[in-house]
């Protein structure tokens, strides 16, 4: 039986000109790459991230789609885009799931891996494989 499995990467990097930190507030864009790495087509329906910053505060971003889109992706196909973040400290990081179905309607999330948002540094890369659960 085809298996569905998808890979995310990340990329950072942070944004001096948005931030400020005399105002704590410092900004992160991020570009994601998801390729399907399995047997079938997947679409992702919805995101659930969790971001953290160096104080410990979190938030919780969840919500359908993807920067208003839910991709079908093909084997050996993959779907990029970027968003943004702020966080209060110049260090944190943020992980969280997608949540997919598979071409013959198999439910999955696929795993987004954890990745570092750091101000001193201009970018970062973490990838990580994740699969059917």
């Amino acid at each position: 039986m085809a298996q569905p499995q998808l890979k995310v990467s990340v990329q950072t990097q942070y944004l001096a000109e948005q931030s400020s930190a005399e105002d704590g507030v410092y900004t992160f864009a991020y570009f994601v790459t998801i390729e399907n790495t399995g047997e079938i087509a997947a679409q992702v329906i919805a995101r659930h991230w969790i971001i953290e910053d160096a104080s410990g505060a979190r938030q919780e971003v969840k919500g359908l789609g993807i920067v208003g889109q839910q991709p079908l992706i093909q084997p050996g196909a993959s779907f990029s885009y970027n968003s943004g973040t702020r966080i209060a400290s110049p260090v944190g990081s943020m992980h969280g799931t997608y949540f997919c179905v598979a071409d013959d309607t198999t439910f999955f999330e696929a795993e987004i891996p954890v990745f570092v948002l750091k101000a001193e540094g201009p970018e970062a890369t973490v990838g990580a494989s994740s699969m059917l659960h």
